[in-house]
């Protein structure tokens, strides 16, 4: 292939840090980390041991390096240690959950659910060393202007899966919950008005002996699709 002609410099752009990666070592990138992530499973018994200094800081900002339309980077991600406040937190996804459990869910969606052996109750909201909480800004403020986000789930769902990885890959178990109604979340955690609750991880190691669904995974051939 014929070399292509640099591009001009412009300002504000800065040259692209890439260097290409054979394929042998390409391949065996993607195997490795496909065999990693698909370890990773949602784990709801937590062992009390403590998380080591400065790695949820470390796998935030992994996260927030993922991309976000028009680069407003829509997100704040909150971690909580204080024992009153995950109690505080558990007993109003609880109240929500109970709500949801025995007022809102249909026989179909209490069916889908069986497998996992899930209810209203959620110890793990206290017993996990850390919560992170991910908040979506539904708009921008700079200074007291109001200003438009764009594709902020997409945005905030990517950077929420870049935080799962980064978790998993520094040997720590979580679990993706999303009570809902989670204003709660919010109010809680005093969060300005224009932050919405996304998503709540419990985060920490699993306990001894700890259990999880066995769920099979769709394979290679039901997700993908070549033309």
């Amino acid at each position: 292939m014929a070399d292509v002609p640099p591009l001009a410099p412009r300002e504000g752009f800065l040259p692209l840090a890439h260097s290409r990666i054979a394929p042998e070592e390409a391949l065996r990138r993607a195997r490795e980390l496909r065999a990693e992530l698909a370890m990773r499973r949602s784990v709801r018994h937590f062992s009390k041991d403590p998380i080591p200094d400065g790695v949820l800081d470390e796998c935030i900002a992994t996260a927030a390096s993922a991309p976000s339309g028009a680069h407003r980077q829509p997100w704040t991600f909150v971690i909580v240690r204080d024992p009153e406040l995950k109690r505080e937190i558990r007993l109003a996804a609880e109240a929500e959950e109970f709500r949801f459990y025995n007022e809102r869910i249909t026989d179909e969606w209490r069916g889908a659910l069986a497998p996992l052996g899930t209810n209203w109750e959620k110890p793990y909201l206290e017993e996990a060393p850390a919560l992170i909480v991910v908040f979506r800004h539904a708009h921008g403020v700079e200074g007291e202007r109001k200003v438009t986000n764009y594709y902020t789930q997409e945005s905030v769902g990517i950077a929420s899966g870049f935080l799962l990885a980064a978790l998993h890959h520094a040997g720590l178990a979580t679990l993706t919950h999303t009570p809902s109604p989670m204003e709660f979340l919010a109010r809680i955690l005093g969060r300005p008005a224009h932050e919405r609750a996304f998503l709540l991880i419990p985060v920490g190691y699993p306990a001894e002996g700890c259990l999880v669904p066995a769920l099979p995974r769709k394979s290679l051939d039901e997700v993908r699709i070549v033309r």
